[in-house]
């Protein structure tokens, strides 16, 4: 059973197809691992009845023996972030207001992973409507790091990243509005991915910050992943229009840079540019030791080929912020029912309140404003992008902090003016829509992790795999250093 859960996810996948091992012995390795594991952490939550997941997984095998195999995910155990539905699982949001909610049907993303074989086991846990990166809530409580369970696991995908770390899921879905896929997968020296957005869908006509994307502990299972997410749908009409199911090939190639020559690493990345942007040269508050981690990254690059200098966009940082502001205000508008009412604005936590009231106090021109910023924001990145390949940058401006503590009000010895100041670092991308990884760094003086975010061109997500396998085949962070509780 041991054996088992240690496999990464395309060994997993493989040793499904080839009748290695069943999908109930899956199963059974998966539940008991959890059991074991989970109570120390936290990270999945809503969990189904075990006898109605072995089911499932009989039902897997049974299709197997009928010659069906449904794909990639055959027969994995699955747990979705609690901030998306999922037919007969609690759908919390991590919020006391919805406690008691039961999804009554799947989310696309779910019906994606389900038809792709996956046994869907439960939740992972988020902070209440994944605001903040510090996962924790009055419904499931908070969830532990993986590496140390005294500290915060990060947030909003922050179950995801701890039961992921500690090998309770083979690999794990997740959704990025403020670095929700990049700061948990650093804390937790795992890999995230923020897909260039449109990749995977999401209804609606307005292109707001958000979008679902994997996790994983090698690149190649990250692909794997992506490519089950992908893909055009009729209820997202703003989706890209290329098709899923092409992320996982030719990881092994050099970089798509402007004078790259092909190949494989230690050569096949040469002549591509990387622009490190640090702390934006001191703008972004950060704790000692972290950027020096996140710097030893950058000699990894070069020993790849590439070349690496301090660089950043021509863009003011606090544009940058003011305007992040005014579209998450905005987009938190859609609680606004919950807030008009005085008894569920009672309940809800004060950083929800706060940024619906900050969202109130918007006007049109004001977000017109936002918009035009961000346009130009999107021009001038595209624009450093005809000098640079990619952009490297901290995951997080701080290592992981007592799990007590709901989000730290003083960095590098700065004041944090809000909640969530203190993940600035991953505001640029998000705004613009890039595709971004986040890929574990090392560990600081103290033993905990800490990643960088390597960024991409839109659209050039494949590109971005490939460096980033290269990097991981260089480093090896996720095998090398495992959590405690793994023994």
């Amino acid at each position: 059973m041991q054996e088992i859960v240690s496999w990464d996810a395309a060994e997993l996948s493989r040793a499904i197809a080839g009748r290695r091992v069943s999908c109930v012995e899956v199963m059974e390795a998966y539940l008991a691992h959890i059991g074991a594991i989970n109570p120390h952490v936290g990270a999945i939550v809503g969990q189904q009845d075990p006898e109605i997941s072995l089911r499932q997984a009989r039902e897997r095998d049974e299709q197997l023996s009928r010659g069906e195999h449904l794909g990639w995910m055959h027969g994995f155990p699955h747990a979705v972030k609690d901030l998306t539905e999922a037919e007969g699982l609690p759908w919390t949001e991590g919020s006391p207001l919805y406690a008691n909610r039961v999804g009554q049907q799947d989310a696309l993303i779910v019906q994606r992973l389900k038809a792709a074989g996956a046994v869907v086991i439960g939740k992972t846990n988020t902070p209440e409507f994944g605001l903040g990166s510090q996962t924790y809530n009055e419904v499931w409580g908070t969830t532990g790091n993986a590496h140390d369970p005294a500290r915060t696991a990060g947030g909003s995908s922050g179950g995801a990243a701890s039961a992921l770390a500690l090998r309770m899921l083979p690999v794990a879905d997740g959704s990025d509005y403020m670095g929700s896929l990049r700061n948990p997968a650093a804390f937790n020296n795992v890999l995230g991915m923020r897909p260039s957005w449109g990749l995977v869908p999401a209804p609606g006509f307005t292109a707001q910050l958000s979008t679902a994307g994997p996790m994983a502990r090698t690149t190649a299972d990250l692909a794997a992943l992506l490519s089950v997410m992908a893909g055009p749908h009729m209820s997202a009409p703003l989706a890209a229009t290329e098709p899923g199911g092409r992320f996982e090939e030719g990881l092994e190639g050099g970089s798509g840079g402007r004078s790259s020559s092909g190949g494989r690493s230690g050569g096949g990345f040469r002549g591509v540019r990387i622009a490190w942007a640090g702390d934006w040269g001191g703008h972004l508050a950060t704790d000692p030791g972290v950027l020096e981690v996140c710097r030893r990254s950058l000699t990894v690059f070069e020993s790849l080929g590439c070349e690496v200098a301090e660089a950043r966009p021509d863009f003011p940082p606090e544009e940058l912020w003011r305007t992040f502001l005014t579209w998450r205000g905005w987009a938190n508008l859609e609680r606004h029912e919950l807030y008009a009412d005085p008894d569920a604005r009672a309940r809800m936590k004060p950083e929800a309140v706060w940024e619906i009231e900050r969202g109130l106090t918007l006007s049109a021109l004001d977000v017109a404003a936002a918009a035009a910023a961000r346009e130009r924001w999107y021009a001038a990145l595209t624009d450093f992008f005809s000098e640079y390949d990619y952009v490297l940058a901290p995951a997080a401006q701080v290592f992981p902090f007592a799990k007590e503590t709901h989000w730290p009000d003083r960095v590098g010895g700065r004041r944090m003016d809000t909640y969530h100041r203190w993940m600035e670092t991953v505001v640029p991308w998000t705004l613009a829509g890039v595709p971004v990884i986040g890929m574990p760094a090392g560990f600081g003086e103290d033993g905990l992790p800490m990643g960088v975010q390597l960024v991409g061109r839109h659209r050039d997500d494949a590109g971005l795999l490939r460096l980033a396998h290269a990097y991981e085949r260089e480093t090896g962070w996720v095998e090398r250093v495992k959590p405690a509780l793994l023994g």
